[in-house]
């Protein structure tokens, strides 16, 4: 499984960001996937994924800004991100976790919010 991740860049606090991330294979093929980031200096961390039941989980910091979105016809997940701020500046990596018991990690986009 391959994941392309694409949709960051600079931003000023207050805007909106869209990133997107692409799988190789068909989503039948993929138990859960979701949104990592990881801050300079720190380690990575949850941000938004949908679990293997289809529900959705978000990270405390992003809850009612960041929204997980996902089109299974184009195997592609989405993180809408409202009301940037400076803290949320990281690279943010998409993850899958594969029927294959694996997982997997996109290559990282990274967003930066300017206060």
């Amino acid at each position: 499984v391959q994941l392309q991740a694409s949709g960051g860049g600079l931003v000023q606090a207050g805007g909106s960001l869209r990133l997107s991330c692409a799988a190789s294979v068909d989503s039948s093929k993929i138990v859960a996937m979701g949104w990592y980031r990881q801050a300079p200096g720190k380690e990575r961390e949850l941000v938004a994924t949908f679990t293997a039941a289809g529900t959705t989980n978000y990270a405390d910091s992003v809850k009612g800004r960041f929204t997980i979105s996902r089109d299974d016809a184009k195997n592609t997940i989405y993180l809408q991100m409202n009301n940037l701020k400076p803290e949320d500046t990281a690279v943010y990596y998409c993850n899958a976790f594969g029927r294959d018991v694996q997982f997997y990690w996109g290559q990282g986009t990274l967003v930066t919010v300017s206060s």
